[in-house]
């Protein structure tokens, strides 16, 4: 095999790296035709790639066969402490003709970055086959799920033994509990998530300030006259998670759903997602995204069956453990 011919990246490689970045989002709109258009196009995918370059600490390679830049990753920090000594390689961050160079580049690039002390390595990688294989065997492995689906074409009805409404103020004693019950439940096997819980003083304190906020719904489960969970929907825009390639025009975004634990097991979190799809349908809105931790094994089979499928997946490696 000939060496192959990598450097660091540089600001005059944006062009070419926007130009690949272009043709993978085209490959991954013909199996999530739902995605935004417009980054099929170089002058968009260039913005997204500008951004991520511009990151404070940016760093990463560039692959090039004679003169042709083949393929490109960039890395940036995040300075959130839940993430550890990290670097994120975002949606923008990388792409190549050919997925096995994905491995060439990382492994140029994860020098600088773990002499540096940032071993919490993240990337955000499409649904694409070869290319998650690559970093698969980077010794990545799958975290976070990112997924879309279009909204019904007719309201969902809620099944028999429940009722789901819209959330009124006497519910926010409960839809503060339910806003500790989610966390509490992500810290739990499989997920042992290292998120931080805010107290019920806290969830209380902010509801009653935001729950008037006319940018979100929340909708609430009741069973037998007990309100037993809760979902909110916003605009795709509310959700900073799902931003650039991962965000389709015209979206709504499921943010939460959390049901109290003794109530689990009634089709409540399905109902409450149901909810979230029908308000996205009567807002105009042509699909609905969200997202959920893949060793959840709640939600990562209750979305999925609700008809969501993955787009991206956010992997993650951690050096030396």
């Amino acid at each position: 095999m000939s060496r192959l011919d990598i450097r660091p990246f540089e600001a005059t490689d944006l062009p070419a790296a926007a130009a690949l970045l272009a043709e993978r989002h085209r490959e991954h709109r013909k199996r999530h035709p739902l995605l935004p258009a417009g980054y099929e196009e170089e002058r968009r995918a260039l913005v997204e790639v500008t951004a991520v370059w511009d990151s404070a600490d940016a760093s990463g390679t560039v692959l090039r066969d004679g003169e042709e830049v083949t393929g490109y990753l960039l890395g940036a920090p995040k300075k959130s402490p839940v993430w550890g000594p990290n670097i994120w390689v975002e949606a923008a961050g990388h792409a190549v003709r050919e997925a096995e160079h994905i491995r060439d580049l990382y492994g140029a690039a994860a020098t600088t970055w773990v002499d540096a002390g940032r071993i919490a390595h993240y990337t955000l990688v499409p649904d694409d086959t070869a290319l998650l294989d690559a970093w698969f065997r980077l010794a990545f492995g799958s975290q976070q799920a990112h997924a879309i689906r279009p909204v019904p074409e007719t309201p969902i009805p809620a099944p028999a033994g429940l009722t789901v409404r819209p959330a009124v103020r006497d519910d926010i004693p409960v839809l503060a509990q339910l806003d500790l019950t989610l966390p509490q439940h992500q810290g739990l096997s499989p997920v042992f998530s290292a998120g931080t819980l805010p107290t019920l003083q806290e969830a209380l304190d902010e509801w009653e300030e935001d729950f008037d906020d006319p940018e979100y719904v929340t909708f609430v489960a009741e069973s037998n006259g007990q309100v037993i969970g809760s979902s909110i929907g916003s605009s795709i825009e509310k959700g900073s998670t799902h931003s650039g390639l991962a965000q389709p025009d015209n979206g709504g975004f499921l943010g939460f759903a959390a049901v109290l634990p003794e109530a689990r097991g009634l089709g409540a979190g399905r109902a409450l997602g149901e909810a979230v799809l029908n308000w996205s349908a009567e807002m105009g809105y042509d699909s609905v995204v969200t997202d959920w931790r893949v060793t959840n094994l709640l939600s990562s089979r209750a979305w999925p069956a609700l008809g969501f499928r993955q787009t991206f997946h956010r992997l993650h490696r951690l050096i030396g453990h």
